[in-house]
């Protein structure tokens, strides 16, 4: 008989863990409050990232911090009430990446990330959504000559040392790469592997299709019913009542509504992010993103798609359209926008923790129940590794990279229920 299991979560790294125990021969629900991919899946960037090799830190530059304090840049927001509330948190990110522990970070994140392309190609061709995929990377554009230098600098180490592709554009070069640009900028880094996905949702919505397709169910319900039923566990959905033998909390952004329910206080908090879709009759070659401004600009489905940066917050507090607007004035600097398709601009939470890494495996308290979570910015990127990675564990299959730097019982006592 088939073992039974409960995925909680419609996101990329839940579908993606889904599909990955419905391979094993997994009988397989998979428990979402919506529709797969419209939640954060949604509202990312759209890139698999393979050169991000490195998790976003803290900084500890004095000049940065003081500008992220003064809110001059456009690039880190935060409300006020909200920072002090998770403040303790924020501490542990900050001391965690302090140079000798940030480079632990890299070592499990970089792990992870230099599986990316390969699994999503896998999931692609299950799927059939290489319509919705191009293979021809991304430019990271700057402004001043301090921030291309840098910039450069960065990009040739992480070359040396991860063998990542990347080619740098002069200023010249990037114009003729890039006729659409209305200004002119200092450089680029053209970072050549990474994939982009004119519509985000949409190819989560194609790996959940193709896990239905393979025998796997999909369920309305709420993920805050969740109990233990005898040796497993159990969930209400629209169709009533659903059991696994096992059950993944693979809710993102809300997966520590569902942990505290249980008991644990795991070091998790939000970054907030926005981002609206704009008519144009431009041409973009790849995406761009000029990191030093923290605005991104996007070829997609329904338009150019503008994000902003990070928005310390949390994740229910009130939209606020700062950030944004900030991002639409740099976006029209560079490119003729036309005006936007949506109403308001759209608002998610990337889930986060104090070492930059996910957790991935069995919760320290319970038996038959595991974490699979806190992706930060890179869920999209890394849901099919993770998902594999989560699916082995579970099946009690050698896993393909060590996945200690992942355990959920290194937070020690905030891990225990």
């Amino acid at each position: 008989m088939a073992q039974s299991a409960l995925v909680l979560g419609g996101g990329m790294v839940g579908v993606c863990t889904a599909w990955h125990l419905r391979e094993r021969g997994y009988d397989v629900t998979l428990v979402e409050r919506g529709v797969p991919g419209r939640e954060t899946s949604y509202g990312n960037a759209g890139l698999i990232q393979r050169e991000a090799v490195e998790p976003y830190p803290f900084p500890h530059d004095v000049l940065k911090l003081a500008q992220v304090a003064l809110q001059r840049g456009n690039d880190v927001s935060y409300r006020l009430r909200d920072v002090l509330a998770v403040s303790p948190r924020l501490a542990q990110y900050w001391w965690n990446s302090f140079p000798s522990r940030y480079q632990i970070s890299v070592a499990g994140y970089e792990a992870l990330i230099r599986h990316c392309l390969i699994e999503h190609d896998r999931m692609i061709l299950a799927s059939g959504a290489g319509n919705l995929v191009a293979r021809h990377g991304w430019k990271q554009i700057f402004r001043t000559v301090k921030g291309f230098d840098e910039g450069t600098a960065k990009a040739l180490a992480l070359t040396r040392r991860f063998g990542v592709e990347s080619r740098i554009l002069d200023s010249m070069e990037l114009a003729r790469e890039e006729p659409a640009l209305k200004r002119t900028m200092t450089g680029a880094i053209y970072w050549e592997s990474p994939y982009s996905v004119s519509d985000p949702g949409g190819l989560v919505g194609r790996y959940a299709a193709s896990f239905t397709a393979g025998g796997g169910r999909i369920l309305k319900g709420d993920a805050r019913s969740l109990r233990t039923d005898g040796a497993g566990w159990c969930v209400d959905t629209v169709d009533g009542t659903v059991s696994g033998e096992q059950a993944v909390i693979a809710l993102g952004p809300w997966s520590e509504v569902v942990t505290r329910m249980l008991g644990y206080r795991l070091p998790l908090f939000v970054k907030r992010g926005y981002h609206r879709h704009f008519g144009w009759k431009g041409t973009l070659n790849t995406p761009m993103i000029d990191a030093e401004a923290g605005v991104a600009m996007l070829p997609m489905a329904l338009g150019l798609r503008v994000t902003t940066g990070a928005e310390f917050a949390l994740r229910d507090a009130p939209l606020s359209t700062k950030q944004m607007d900030g991002s639409e004035c740099l976006a029209r600097e560079m490119l003729n926008l036309g005006d936007p398709v949506e109403a308001t601009p759209w608002l998610g939470s990337r889930p986060c923790t104090v070492d930059m890494l996910p957790l991935i495996g069995q919760a320290p308290s319970h038996r038959g129940l595991w974490f699979h979570f806190g992706h930060a910015h890179q869920g999209f990127t890394l849901g099919p590794t993770t998902g594999r990675l989560c699916a082995e564990l579970m099946n009690g299959e050698a896993p393909y990279i060590d996945p200690s730097p992942y355990r959920p019982s290194r937070f020690g006592r905030a891990a225990q229920a």
